[in-house]
């Protein structure tokens, strides 16, 4: 059960009116998307509506991610591997909704994305969306890059590209902290005929 009511935009004051303005008519807000910023009666949904209880932090918070997203060099297969890598671990349900669905888009198969829910590491044929994945293991499991790992990772997407990894599993690991502590599910598909109108809990 989701422990923060949802914020609509008729509760906001100015501080969160600036702050949901930038979140759903920025680059989030533009063009197709793989997954909906705002629910039926507007409420911002994933991450965001708890931005919203601390706008000046919210600000800062979600401008990070969009760099990582909208102004990143790593490729968008690349970032989308490395951020469900995150979800994966950490277990976060709407981490990995959203980011399914971003990396369908980005081409992952449903086999990429099986592979990297139970742990592993896909077939890919490229050699920088390997690094990242391996690296992506081993910053949530050891906070670190051994010689190799450093090595191979600089090697496949530059020391830029690691400082934007690094930056990409911190930013995750903050927003599956927040949604596991404020119990954030992933939405839940609408009932099937003949199911009665219900849901599972």
């Amino acid at each position: 059960m989701a422990r923060l009511a949802p914020l609509t935009p008729a509760d906001l004051d100015t501080d969160q009116q600036r702050l949901y303005h930038d979140i759903t008519a920025g680059p989030r807000g533009q063009g197709a998307r793989p997954f909906g910023l705002a629910d039926e009666a507007g409420a911002l949904v994933g991450p965001f509506n708890a931005m919203l209880l601390r706008p000046v932090l919210g600000t800062a918070l979600q401008g990070l991610g969009a760099a990582i997203r909208y102004q990143g060099l790593l490729p968008a297969r690349v970032r989308e591997l490395a951020i469900l890598v995150v979800a994966a671990h950490w277990t976060c349900e709407f981490e990995q909704y959203a980011h399914e669905a971003a990396g369908r888009a980005a081409g992952l198969t449903e086999a990429d994305l099986a592979s990297i829910r139970g742990g592993g590491v896909p077939d890919l044929a490229d050699a920088a969306e390997r690094a990242a994945v391996r690296a992506a293991w081993a910053l949530v499991r050891t906070g670190d890059l051994d010689e190799g790992e450093y090595a191979e990772t600089v090697a496949a997407l530059g020391a830029d590209g690691v400082f934007e990894l690094t930056t990409l599993a911190g930013y995750y690991a903050t927003l599956a902290l927040q949604l596991r502590v404020f119990r954030v599910s992933a939405p839940q598909p609408p009932a099937q005929p003949g199911q009665g109108g219900q849901r599972a809990g």
